[in-house]
């Protein structure tokens, strides 16, 4: 085996995100005695677009009065638990471009569980008129005004997270788990601390075939996506100047106007770097959302950003590596929500006539900040590590109902399919 140091460019201070190898490394989790007490009621829903019928994906559902939350997954859906005794909670829909929308759960069943949103537009003419000088300019602003913007306390967060990685279009290994997280202010340097609670996951070896495919870092990669917490990861304010950036379209986000900015890296820098778009509130200049992607046009250069150990006699390079952050506003204050993370690898053996693709997705979502698992526990011991491969030390899916109440993100068609799998061979053995 060769091992690869990371490459230390001045945007990116290394790489958490694959592991080619055959080792298997220590797991430390948290121990939390949970209560799960109440009655649970849990609702499913889709979110379409009220004129295309679209479903629409990442739209954001928060429980109003509380930090309870969820996302729709790529496909529109959603699932959100709740105390039997709140059967007359509102649930706040929100997604740019769109009109937020109030809706209480348990009248979900009147519209077949779907709900629709309008697209929201207005005016240019009148966006033109406070729009900064250029949007360079802009996202300097976002910088400055961290701060202010963001959580400036410690806060306890319950996340969900999930990591998935198929080779073709066959799925090879499924691990979930549930996570305190010890979330630092975004006002000072100190990193977040994760411990995993409960998790679970299933490993096909066959069908990774002779090479091990491992995600190293676990919940830690789709938490340092807070590229607003973790800007080494992204770009810096003194890194601003390796990119080109053009204002897009204008958006609406719960009634507020949103700056939308394209960026990608100049043509004279060599390094991997990124292409994408950038989500700004007008009025504050918070970052709201972010979705982009590494150039990868650079094999070998990409290649040696996240493989860290494999064997002599195969390549292995990036075809494609996308992120998505969002964040939620509470009280005046923005903070970390969700996050996705997709990698697309092709390995190439010597003396193979055919290459393998392996697809692999990460992300996380913050389900609540007032249940807090244990997060004021968490300690340098306890903590979950970035060397740590999450797929290694768990094992479930003989449960059917082992998330209880935590609420997850509902999975999509071919994870649910791959779950159903696994618990059928389950009940086979």
């Amino acid at each position: 085996m060769i091992n690869y140091r990371y490459k230390k460019y001045r945007i990116f201070r290394g790489s958490l995100l694959l592991l080619l190898v055959f080792l298997i490394q220590p797991y430390l989790g948290l121990k939390v005695v949970a209560q799960d007490t109440q009655k649970i009621v849990e609702y499913k829903g889709t979110v379409v677009d009220a004129q295309t019928g679209d479903a629409l994906p990442f739209v954001n559902l928060e429980i109003a009065g509380t930090n309870i939350a969820t996302v729709t997954n790529s496909e529109g859906n959603f699932s959100l638990k709740l105390d039997e005794a709140m059967p007359n909670a509102k649930v706040a829909i929100t997604y740019s471009g769109y009109k937020k929308l109030l809706v209480i759960l348990k009248d979900l069943a009147k519209t077949n569980n779907e709900i629709a949103l309008s697209a929201q537009r207005f005016e240019l003419d009148e966006v033109s008129i406070s729009r900064p000088k250029d949007a360079y300019t802009l996202v300097a602003k976002v910088f400055s005004n961290r701060n202010q913007n963001y959580l400036d306390t410690e806060t306890n967060m319950t996340a969900f997270y999930r990591e998935a990685i198929n080779k073709r279009n066959r799925s090879a290994s499924l691990a979930e788990a549930v996570v305190a997280i010890k979330k630092r202010p975004y006002t000072n340097a100190g990193s977040d601390l994760v411990g995993v609670y409960k998790a679970r996951k299933s490993t096909n070896y066959n069908r990774l075939d002779t090479l091990a495919i491992k995600l190293q870092g676990g919940p830690l990669n789709a938490l340092y996506a807070d590229l607003i917490k973790y800007p080494e990861y992204f770009m810096t304010p003194a890194t601003l100047s390796n990119y080109d950036f053009s204002f897009g379209e204008p958006l609406i986000n719960d009634s507020k106007m949103v700056y939308v900015v394209n960026f990608k890296q100049k043509e004279n820098i060599l390094d991997p770097l990124y292409y994408g778009k950038l989500y700004i509130e007008a009025e504050t200049f918070a970052l709201t959302n972010a979705i982009y992607n590494m150039n990868v046009e650079n094999r070998k250069r990409a290649s040696e950003l996240f493989v860290k150990k494999k064997p002599n006699r195969v390549k292995v390079y990036p075809s494609e590596i996308s992120y998505r952050v969002d964040y939620r506003n509470t009280d005046g204050k923005w903070y970390y929500s969700y996050s996705n993370v997709q990698l697309e690898f092709v390995v190439n053996w010597k003396r193979k006539l055919f290459n393998n693709k392996y697809r692999i997705k990460s992300e996380m979502l913050i389900t609540d900040w007032e249940e807090e698992l244990g997060a004021q526990n968490i300690t340098n011991k306890t903590k979950f590590k970035s060397n740590t491969i999450l797929a290694d030390e768990v094992s479930g899916f003989r449960d059917p109902d082992f998330w209880g109440s935590y609420n997850v993100i509902e999975p999509e068609k071919s994870i649910q399919q791959a779950i159903d799998k696994i618990q059928r061979q389950i009940r086979r053995e």
